[in-house]
């Protein structure tokens, strides 16, 4: 299955941890035992995808989270996953050299790059905020996405413009996508987001030669279709109506919803609960270790609302009218019930008023058998 074993071996990487990897990969995308084997073929190619790494006015905060990814380790990713083209954190080059090497590889590589950018692009003033080489970034930027075979923004100011755009925005930050009009971006928001996400990311686009499959704000659907709240290790206490009022009372140590000190998770998309940081363990996130998720990953609420704003919550429960679990089969029909009954006959015109009541008198009498219908 996996042909290029010298390879792997060259760089002292375990042939199982390696088939691990693309098999976790795949699994995070939701993609079968076969996908997880072209994976394997493709990324485990000694035709390594080149990659260019720009940073623009970021914290390097995307760049630490990657340095301590254990699946695959950073080194085992640029030596045996990825060639690391360019990044100015990472590059043992630094200065004109460094920007040379940017330069070559943009011509050696022209068409099958992947540009990552982290950090929002600087517009006012021509760009002066944010300057490389004496020139302003964004002019890197557009650059090297004229001849990128994909273009990727990581971190949620290179998404939505994060920090920098926030309040005021003197400097007049933008996304990576109002930088680069016209051209696709990918987004894997997050401050910072999961390396794992941009791996999987990654991983698709060198299988595949196409991105994994986008949502409406160009995210991977993969990470970033699920509320963070409906899979979030206290979603029973809120269910329950469990909510800790003031940092460190009793609902707080007692691991209780943290809603009402501002938990975003209620209107942020992602799989933070479910996946967590850096292979470190259970809990190891924002609500996990008790503080309320930030929102980073989506637009208008992380940088955006105050940190204390309550989370616009779209089908709360516990809900205002709840189930009596004591009442006795077949009792009474309570509003409820007649209001989805009402529903389906809306929903279904074919099914008849005698067809319900029918269907109610053999939940009453399961051993009654039905008549036959009578011979006119």
């Amino acid at each position: 299955m996996l042909e290029n074993n010298s390879l792997l071996t060259q760089h002292s990487v375990n042939r199982r941890d390696f088939m691990k990897l693309c098999t976790a990969l795949a699994a995070t995308m939701g993609l079968s035992g076969n996908a997880a084997a072209e994976m394997i073929k493709s990324v485990g190619s000694p035709q390594r995808p080149p990659v260019i790494w720009i940073g623009a006015q970021e914290c390097t905060g995307c760049t630490e989270s990657l340095l301590r990814a254990t699946h695959p380790t950073l080194e085992n990713l640029l030596l045996s996953v990825i060639s690391l083209e360019y990044h100015e954190v990472l590059s043992a080059a630094f200065g004109t050299q460094a920007e040379e090497n940017k330069h070559r590889a943009i011509e050696r590589y022209k068409g099958q790059y992947i540009l990552v950018v982290d950090g929002s692009i600087p517009l006012k003033d021509g760009g002066v905020y944010c300057m490389v080489a004496g020139k302003p970034i964004v002019e890197h930027i557009r650059a090297a996405a004229e001849h990128a075979a994909a273009i990727i923004a990581i971190g949620s100011c290179s998404a939505w413009g994060g920090v920098p755009a926030s309040g005021g925005n003197p400097t007049g930050a933008v996304s990576l996508q109002d930088a680069l009009p016209g051209k696709t971006v990918i987004n894997i928001p997050g401050c910072p987001p999961n390396p794992h996400n941009f791996l999987a990311t990654v991983a698709h686009i060198i299988t595949w030669q196409r991105p994994p499959a986008l949502d409406s704000h160009n995210r991977p659907a993969f990470a970033y279709s699920r509320l963070i709240h409906e899979n979030c290790e206290r979603r029973a206490h809120f269910d329950a109506g469990r909510f800790a009022k003031q940092f460190g009372d009793h609902g707080h140590r007692e691991g209780w919803c943290l809603y009402h000190l501002g938990c975003k998770g209620p209107e942020t998309y992602g799989n933070c609960s479910t996946l967590q940081f850096d292979d470190l363990g259970g809990g190891i996130w924002p609500v996990g270790i008790g503080h309320p998720c930030y929102g980073c990953n989506e637009q208008g609420v992380g940088f955006t609302k105050s940190i204390a704003q309550l989370a616009n919550v779209a089908n709360p429960t516990p809900r205002v009218e709840k189930p009596d679990v004591d009442k006795p089969e077949g009792g009474d029909v309570s509003l409820t019930a007649v209001g989805l009954i009402g529903g389906l006959i809306g929903l279904v015109g074919g099914v008849s008023l005698m067809t319900v009541r029918e269907l109610g008198r053999q939940q009453k009498h399961p051993d009654d058998t039905p008549k036959p219908p009578r011979e006119e």
